[in-house]
Formats: structure tokens, sequence, C-alpha cells
């Protein structure tokens, strides 16, 4: 069961100099205060068990690199290929970056802030009661000067945890694109041979069409056929000629989407020889629901977006209280260059500073509902990944079931199309059949072959989709 998760209160802080006077004394004496809220993970209950499941006792999750499984050496060059030069994935690579030198900035104020300056100037000017006569002077200074604000309230800390999930977060999503990108790839490559295999079909069937057209048109000459039955294969033949144009066009997009995949241009993506038939079926299979969470990175992205947006909520609410910070400085001050070290030019200065907000405007507490009600969008979003995450994985098994069962009666639909087929030409040229029934076994041979085809590529695709549902080998570290 989910329970929506709400780690703050709907109270606005109290900026009270009075309350915020007893906060400080409380905390004068420990290293700092947190104001919370402090993260708990959301509770949602995974499925006992998966509703379709080929063997749930014995699971098979997959490996890191589960495309090896198909057995084919020009997807793992494809796939490799991708790895390298993929647009998708350096865009990625550079997001995480990004968020390190986030991380590197929010951890700045935690440190103390060291500055130093130098300074030299000569003035020239008419001082009163000296007479007439301008007075010259030299100024020469050297300073280091320090400051730190004491994170009493963990603010900065609040900053600096926000930053480093954030982090992580791109993390997972440079995972979750690489998933995305590695499947696409071997989709793409399974589609474009699905796509030229079926061309081959295609242009196989038009000759034997045409063959037997030639034939018919024969035997009219003799007065053995008529003129329907030539009538009736030239259209068999216009209708396998007008499938092969799309064909190709699939084909040839198949081919510039891959060339997109790998980083390539359109013109330099070769495809190399070889059927669907060649490849083989990986064998996976899930083990338990509640596994699957630490195995999907969209997941563990949802919750270090999560858990950074709970962060930011004990940084607005900190935002409420002063802000206590401590300076000091030392250097040297003279008029004459040459005695500018002497411990007798030395100077030095320390303070202590507390600013208390008091009217910002309504800056401070609109901040504050906005960190709250970001927390309570992004708790549904890890709600909706989560179920998508177990939907995902059900649907992948239903669609690797079922496309299993309907390759098996489509490879028996077409051994039984091609078996009609010889019988009826042989019957055919004894003339125990018309031509009629030639044509129709002719035609019914024609689309099964080409919707085995389809089933072929349905099933392929379907083992595809359930890799990428159980999240392609990745763990949480």
């Amino acid at each position: 069961m989910f329970q929506p998760l709400v780690p703050f209160s709907d109270r606005v802080v109290s900026t009270r100099p009075s309350l915020a006077a007893a906060l400080l004394g409380a905390c004068l004496g420990v290293a700092g205060c947190t104001v919370g809220p402090f993260y708990h993970r959301p509770e949602i209950a995974a499925p006992a068990a998966w509703r379709t499941s080929p063997d749930p006792t014995a699971p098979e999750w997959p490996t890191n690199d589960w495309w090896r499984g198909f057995k084919s050496p020009p997807l793992e060059e494809f796939i490799a290929e991708a790895e390298r030069t993929n647009d998708d994935l350096a865009a990625a690579l550079a997001r995480v970056a990004e968020a390190d030198a986030q991380v590197r900035i929010a951890g700045a104020p935690l440190l103390p802030a060291l500055d130093a300056t130098g300074s030299g100037a000569r003035q020239h000017q008419v001082v009163a009661g000296l007479g007439p006569k301008p007075v010259s002077a030299n100024a020469f200074t050297g300073e280091l000067s320090a400051s730190y604000v004491l994170d009493f309230w963990g603010k900065n800390r609040s900053a600096l945890d926000a930053a480093r999930f954030a982090a992580a977060a791109s993390r997972y999503d440079r995972e979750t694109v690489r998933l995305t990108v590695l499947t696409s790839v071997a989709t793409t490559y399974f589609e474009a041979i699905e796509a030229r295999d079926r061309l081959k079909v295609a242009e196989q069937n038009l000759v034997i069409a045409q063959r037997v057209l030639r034939g018919l048109t024969l035997e009219r000459s003799v007065g053995t056929a008529t003129a329907l039955d030539v009538a009736q294969e030239a259209t068999t033949v216009a209708t396998l000629s007008a499938s092969i144009p799309p064909l190709r066009e699939q084909l040839g997009q198949t081919l510039d989407a891959l060339g997109v995949l790998i980083g390539q241009s359109p013109d330099g993506v070769t495809l190399p020889e070889g059927t669907l038939n060649d490849l083989a079926e990986p064998d996976v299979r899930p083990g338990l629901p509640s596994e699957l969470l630490a195995r999907r990175p969209d997941v563990a992205e949802a919750e270090a977006t999560l858990k950074a947006a709970n962060a930011n909520i004990a940084g607005a609410r900190a935002a409420f209280f002063p802000t206590i910070s401590l300076t000091a400085a030392g250097g040297y001050a003279s008029g004459a260059l040459g005695a500018l070290v002497s411990p007798a030019t030395r100077v030095y200065d320390i303070a202590a500073g507390l600013t208390q907000p008091i009217f910002e405007g309504g800056a401070l507490v609109g901040q504050y509902s906005y960190t709250k009600a970001r927390y309570r969008e992004l708790l549904a979003d890890y709600h909706k990944t989560v179920l998508t995450a177990f939907s995902n994985v059900e649907d992948a098994l239903i669609a690797l079931r079922e496309t299993g069962d309907q390759l098996q009666r489509q490879q028996e639909a077409t051994t039984s199309a091609q078996r009609a087929f010889d019988l009826s030409q042989t019957q055919f040229r004894a003339g125990t059949i018309n031509i009629l029934t030639l044509l129709n076994t002719q035609t019914a041979l024609f689309s099964a072959e080409d919707a085995l085809l389809q089933v072929k590529y349905l099933r392929l695709q379907a083992l595809i989709n359930l890799f990428t549902a159980l999240g392609g080998g990745w763990t949480i570290a």
C-alpha cells in the first residue's frame, strides 16, 4: 500500500527573535542543529509474484552484456559503437560532470573563505592648519582576511546534500539513457533485418508469380487458359510489385535511424549479411518483484531526486533562522614600503555578526512552500515510476509468452501453406485443379511467409522489452 510521506510540517516556521534566541542558545554547545525533515523511503508494496512467469523458481536476471545472448557479432559491433559515439550518452555524461561541479559549489559555504589584498597609494593634498603648501604621503597595506558562516541550522549542509543527491540522480539518469540507447540499437537492428528479409521474400515471390504469369500467358495463346486466368495472376504480380517500395523505404529509414544511434551519418551504415533465423533467443527470467526496484536505474533516479527535494525543504526551513558569521583580518599598514612588515605596522580585527530575517516580502515563506509542493510532486512521480516498473515487466512477460505461441502457430501455417502450394502446382500441371485454386494457394503462401517474418521480429522485440523492463543487468552498487 502506498503511504504518502509528508516529512514536514505545514505550519510556517516562526521568525520571532525570542524563538531564534532560544534555539541559538540550545545549539551553541554542539556542532550544529538540523531543522529536518529526515528522509524515509515511501512504502510501496511489491507484488508477491509475477502473474506471467515462465519459471519463477529459476530466475535469470539479465547481465550487463545481455545483447550477447542473441549470438550476433554485427549487433555487438553496433552496440560497442553506440557506447563510444552516441550523442545522448555523451550528453548524459556531461550532465554528470555538471552535477559533480554543483556538488563542489554547494560544499564551498561549509569551508572558510580566505582572501589576500594588497594596495599602495600616494596622496598629495593641502592639510588645514599646516599652511598652503601641499603635503605628500604614502600609504601601503597588505592584508589577509578570513570569514566563516556557522551552519548551526544545517542550511548549507542541506544544500550540499541536495546537490549530492542530484549528482546521484544524474548518474542513474546516465544508466537509464544507456539502457534506452542500447535497446534502441538492438530493436532498430532487428527491424532492419526484418525489412530486408521481407523484401527478399517479396522479391522471390514476385519472381515466382511472374513465372506463373508467363506460363499462363503462353497457355492462353494456345487456348488452354482464359483471359480471366491471366488477369488474376497479373493482379497478384502487381500486388507483390507494389509491396516492394514500402519495404525498401522502411529498410532505408531504419538504417538512417541506426546511424543516428551509433553517431554516424546515414551513408556510413551498412547492414551485414544475415537473417532473423540466424539470431538466437537468450534465456531471461525475472526474479522476485521485490528485487526489481534495485535493478531499475529510473526508479533509483526518481528516489534520488526525491531525496534532493527533501534536503531542499530542510534548507528552506533553516533560512528562517539567524545567520551567524565570523570574520577576521590581519596584515600590515605603513607609509613606507620598506617598513611595511615591521611589528609596529601590524594591524588586525576580529568580528562576529548575527543576521535575523524579519521581513523578506514573503520570499522565505514562498520558497518554503515551493519546496514542500515540489516534494509532493516528486513523491507522486516516484510512486508512478515504481508502478510503471512493475507494469513494464508484466507487459513484457505477456508479450513474450504470446509471441512465442504466435510464432509456433505461424510457423505451422507457413509450412502448411508451402505444402499446399507445392501440391497445387503439381495438380495444376496435371490438369486436376483449376487456376483459381493455384492462385489461392499461392497468395496464402506469400501472406504466410511475410507474416512469419513479422512475428519473428515481434518475438525479438518482446525479448528486448523484457531486458529493458528488468533494468538491463544494472543493479544499485
